[in-house]
C-alpha cells in the first residue's frame, strides 16, 4: 500500500530517468495527471497517455525526454509537501527554484498550476514538489 501517491509518481519517474528508460508507468488519478500535463507544458517530459488495462485502475504512460546525448532533461524531482507535514504558502512567499530555471508545482484553490502562475493570480496554495 502506498500512502504518498505523489511521491510513488515522482520516485518513478526519477528512477525511469535515471536508467534511461523509454517511457514509465503509473497508476492514474487526477491530480498525477495535472502533474504530468504541467510536466508536459514546461518540457520536462515528452508527453503521457492514459491507458485503461483489464482493472478498473487507469494507468498513466508518462514518455520521458532526453538530450541528443542521451542526457535527461529532467535533472530532479523533490517532493515538498508530504501526509505528514503540508507545506503552504501565501502568494508573496512562492519560493524560485534556480532563480526560475526550476518549476514548482503547486496545489492552490484554482487547481494545479506553476508557482509562476499561482503568483500571476495571486493566489497561494500547497507546495507538491520542486522539478529543475
Amino acid at each position: 500500500m502506498v500512502t504518498d501517491p505523489i511521491a510513488d509518481m515522482l520516485t518513478r519517474i526519477r528512477n525511469a530517468n535515471l536508467v534511461g528508460k523509454e517511457w514509465v508507468l503509473v497508476p492514474a488519478s487526477k491530480i498525477k495527471l495535472a502533474i504530468a500535463k504541467i510536466l508536459e507544458e514546461e518540457g520536462f517530459i515528452e508527453g503521457f497517455e492514459v491507458l485503461r488495462g483489464n482493472t478498473p485502475q487507469r494507468v498513466l504512460k508518462i514518455k520521458l525526454k532526453y538530450t541528443d546525448k542521451k542526457e535527461p532533461v529532467l535533472r530532479g524531482l523533490k517532493r515538498v509537501s508530504k501526509p505528514g507535514r503540508r507545506v503552504y504558502v501565501g502568494k508573496d512567499e512562492i519560493p524560485r527554484i534556480f532563480g526560475g530555471l526550476g518549476v514548482v508545482i503547486m496545489s492552490t484553490s484554482q487547481g494545479v498550476m506553476t508557482g509562476k502562475q499561482a503568483w500571476r493570480r495571486g493566489i497561494g496554495g500547497e507546495i507538491l514538489c520542486y522539478v529543475w
